[in-house]
This record gives C-alpha cells, structure tokens and sequence, in this order.
C-alpha cells in the first residue's frame, strides 16, 4: 500500500559537500576487533560485538557492516554467533574474527572457549557469500585448546600458501592447507621475540615485504608492526605504528588497501565514555588513513581522531538504499549540531522476510547519510515503513539536521511493527551533493516506527 504526502516548499542549498566519516563509525551497538575485507569494490567490516550491558567482556556474535565509500556504513547483522559452534561455549567468549576468500569461498576464523578462558580454541566456518551465512566448517576446533590462542589473522600468499597467525602474549602461525580448514607441520612461535607485541595480529603482505601488525604493549594499548622478507619471519620489530592512549585499555588493528588509498582500523571506548565514566568493555570501531613511506614502513600514527576519514565518492539516493545505511545517528541533544552530543536514539534488527532494519526510533533521533548526489534533483521520496504505536514524523533536511527542510511526512500506525508498507513524499530543493539527515520526530517514551529502505524519484527533466 502507498501513500502521498504532501511536501515542504523550501529551496534548498545546491552546496557541494565534501563528505567525512566520523569516528567511531559505527554507533548503533558496541564493536571491536575490526578485519577489513576488500572484495569486489567494496570494503566488508567483520567486527566482534560487546553486549549492552557488558562490564566486562561479553561478547556472543560476530557482525558485518559495509561500505563502498569508507563513510556510508551498511549493518549486515550477525553473520555467525557462538551457536554457530554448538559444540563450544554458548555464553561468552565470541573473540576477535577474520575472514579471508579462496576458490570463491569464504572462511571465518575465530577464537572462541570450550570450557571457558583460558582453554581456548580456533575455530572455522564457511559460506558461500561474504555476508554469510557461515556454517561451522568442521564440528571441532582447527586448533586445539591452549592458553594463548586467540585473535587468528590469515593471509593467502601469491604461491597459493596460506598462514595462519594468533597469540597472546607472543605470535604463534602455522601453514594452513589450501583446504583452509586443516593444517600441516607443528604450531611454530615466530621469532625472533617482539618485545613489545601484546596481541591481535593483523598479518599481510604489500610490494613484497610481510607485515605483522599486532596491538602492543599492554594496558594502555596502542598499535605495532614488524616487517619480514619472508611470510615466517624473522621479523624486525618497527616503530610504534600508534603509541598507547590512556583514553583505551585495548587496541586491535585491521590493514586495508582500497581506492587507491590505505586504511588503519582500531577501536576506542568512545561511545561508553560518552555514556558514563566508568570505563566498561564497550568499545567502538574505528579508522583512519595513513600513506606508507618509500622504503614501505609506515610513519607513527595519532590516536584516533574524531573526523575519521574522506568520502570516495558519493551515494545514490535513486537506487534502493537499505535504512540501516548509516554515516552517524544519534538523538539530538543540547542543540541541533550532532557533534557535540552523542546519545543512542535506535538500534538495528535482523529479520528472515526483510533482512536487517532500523527499529527502536525515538523522538528527536537522527540519522546523517553523507555525500549523496541528487544530480539535477529529486521529485519524491519513498519508504518502506512499519509502526505498531502512534508513530511519528519522518524530516528531510540537507547539510545540517537544522539544515534546509525537502520534505516532511506523518506516519501513522500501520497495523504492526512488521506490518510493512511503503509511504511517499514530494521533495522539492534537493540537488547536487549534500549530507542528508532524517530526523524522527514524536514521543520519546515509546518508539515511533520501523524503517526498512529508502529511495528517492528524479524529478522529470523540462
């Protein structure tokens, strides 16, 4: 069923906009251990998840967020959960992943507890597609419960050779078989010792030399690397790629190349700190760019910023865009200028018939889609919305959440929170690159309505 509303009357800014990211990039839940993967144009984030409520670390699924311009990121959902090895711990323990690609599959390794900490195991698990869904590949551990494993890295050299790396206090690697899901020779330590690696190697190779990237040097953690001339070492030890902050207790690198740039990922607690004091394991994914030297080390990072990094290119509002396709959300608070607050206004829900949705709106949420290119401008805006309770307002506005208004709509009640259906708006003023914010608008004590996509309707050339 769809319906028109009427539209806003109010001309907007054809402002180019140069889009940044904002640090953390992720504030609908509580990440960590990022590991980037670049496939086909696009850059999936597979990232641990610390519960709500975690004081401690708890931690029971992996997720997946993506994105084809380092800003815009899209939430996938859980892609693999502890129940994904039912034969392991099923409370806790849902540590740092990795997934690599060979023979167009997909493998996710992760360090997970059969007995709880510190009788730790590598397991793996397999699809077909990298947004999952990821089946336990072989019903047991591919390494056997010991103390120090944890956080397992993989990488697929040029020979067809795949490695295997994890560890903590010091790396340990193994060659894994082109099977991916067994092994050959003994569990070797790399060598000789870093003396200051901690934990969470990233391991890669770029121009012909192998990196080692690890968190170090515990508790502050800040980001190291060695570099070798062979994928088993021996590893020279390099200056800190970022020194240790007290701000965070952790660290744990992911290292990509994409679009002609490189990236750095970590974590900070910047979201739970935003929310209390009291540091609690709730961290939050970040990123930022670094260019290489030319002998191939890489200069000494700042922590991270909160401006993260530049838009590559722009989104197109003309196609499906999934709701849950976020920049930065947060509820408005103390002003309009949503980087001076951050409080969380909704969340993310996976369901089978309609994937992963925005639910859980508050009144005063915001939600910045950044960079998208309206070209010449847009007629009409649709989405596809549910709502249980009174519902609310759905703004549109340009630039600023205060920015210039394109379009308003009321959504009433539909039936049900999955009682989907697809409501439309005229939009006038939108063209060229903006920033876009929706703004929820109605009571704050109960939720307004679900929103699964959205698109915009060009406006017919004269």
């Amino acid at each position: 069923m769809m319906r028109t509303h009427g539209f806003a009357c109010l001309v907007a800014f054809s402002l180019a906009v140069d889009a940044q990211a904002e640090n953390p990039i992720i504030q609908t839940r509580f990440t960590a251990d990022p590991a980037p993967l670049v496939h086909d144009g696009t850059v999936y984030l597979y990232t641990s998840h610390d519960e709500d409520d975690a004081r401690g670390f708890v931690m029971r699924d992996w997720r997946l967020y993506t994105s084809k311009d380092m800003v815009n990121w899209t939430d996938h959902g859980a892609v693999a959960s502890l129940a994904t090895f039912p034969w392991a711990r099923q409370d806790n323990d849902a540590w740092a992943p990795q997934v690599v690609e060979r023979g167009k599959k997909f493998y996710l390794y992760v360090p997970i507890s059969v007995e709880g900490w510190p009788k730790n195991v590598i397991a793996v698990a397999v699809a077909d597609k990298p947004e999952g869904p990821f089946k336990d590949a072989l019903g047991h551990p591919l390494i056997a419960k010991a103390s120090y494993n944890i956080d397992p890295t993989v990488f697929v050299d040029d020979d067809g050779q795949a490695y295997l790396y994890w560890g903590n206090p010091e790396p340990y690697y193994v060659k894994l078989n082109k099977d991916m899901i067994s092994y050959s020779g003994e569990v070797t330590k790399a060598g000789p010792k870093l003396t200051n690696y901690q934990e969470g190697p990233w391991f890669y190779k770029r121009k012909g030399k192998y990196y080692l990237a690890y968190a170090s040097t515990c508790c502050s953690e800040g980001i190291g690397y060695a570099m070798s001339d062979s994928p088993t070492g021996p590893w020279k030890q390099m200056n800190p790629l970022m020194e240790p902050n007290k701000a965070s207790s952790g660290n744990h690198p992911g290292i990509i190349d994409f679009k002609g740039n490189s990236y750095v990922f970590g974590f900070n607690y910047q979201l739970n700190f935003a929310e209390t004091p009291i540091h609690r394991e709730r961290r939050s994914v970040t990123v930022a760019k670094f260019d290489y030297n030319a002998d191939g080390s890489i200069p000494t990072q700042p922590w991270w910023n909160r401006e993260g990094v530049k838009q590559l290119g722009t989104l197109d509002p003309f196609k499906r865009v999934e709701a849950e396709t976020i920049a930065w959300t947060t509820a408005i608070q103390g002003g309009w200028d949503h980087t001076i607050d951050w409080a969380p206004c909704l969340k993310t829900e996976k369901d089978e018939k309609v994937g992963v949705y925005v639910t859980d709106v508050r009144g005063t949420c915001s939600i910045k889609v950044a960079g998208v290119d309206f070209a010449k401008g847009a007629s009409s805006f649709t989405a596809s919305v549910a709502s249980g309770s009174q519902g609310g307002t759905l703004e549109l506005h340009l630039d600023r959440a205060d920015g210039p208004l394109i379009g308003s709509m009321k959504i009433a009640n539909t039936g049900g929170w999955q009682a989907w259906r697809e409501e439309t708006m005229q939009v006038t003023g939108a063209s060229g690159v903006h920033d876009l914010f929706l703004i929820f608008k109605g009571g704050r004590d109960e939720p307004l309505f679900n929103v699964d996509y959205w698109r915009f309707a060009k406006a017919e050339k004269k």
